[in-house]
């Protein structure tokens, strides 16, 4: 487990658990650097892969776009998502829960309120595209985070 300082410095693939506490990965999963998301090796097991920009977009388009495909990809009720999980259905069967995030810096953020999920496309030098819906609204955001941010990721079949 990597301290902040540490995490900060990272140019290669990493993973940690929110808070680097073990109990967090239970029920939140990894949060993965960029770099751990595009390394040749491979994050994804044999037959799946990261979800490119393009396919978290058709994705959106496909549960009804933006104002509304967050809900369709959030787990429904406030176990994990604090109240009032707006338009949480779940209908996609995606179940994203809140795992919060990891900045450049190394300090952790969100959990319980977003989830982030990286895309394997990288939109500039030091960034690449994620996805995120939050508890407050039914849409799905689509913003860039630097490449040494920890966030989740969601596997597709090939």
């Amino acid at each position: 487990m990597q301290d902040a300082a540490e995490w900060a410095k990272l140019t290669t693939g990493a993973w940690c658990y929110y808070e680097n506490k073990v109990v967090n990965g239970t029920t939140y999963g990894k949060l993965y650097n960029l770099y751990a998301v595009t390394d040749k090796r491979g994050l994804a097991p044999q037959g799946f892969h990261i979800p490119t920009d393009a396919e978290w977009t058709i994705l959106t388009d496909y549960l009804g776009g933006r104002d509304v495909a967050g809900g369709k990809m959030k787990e429904s009720g406030t176990t994990h998502w604090p109240r009032p999980n707006t338009g949480a259905t779940n209908s996609s069967g995606f179940t994203g829960i809140p795992g919060g995030y990891r900045d450049d810096n190394g300090a952790f953020s969100s959990i319980g309120i977003n989830g982030f999920w990286w895309s394997s496309t990288e939109g500039f030098t030091y960034f690449a595209w994620n996805r995120y819906p939050d508890n407050l609204y039914g849409l799905v955001g689509r913003d860039f985070g630097f490449k040494s941010y920890g966030m989740s990721v969601h596997c597709i079949a090939d």
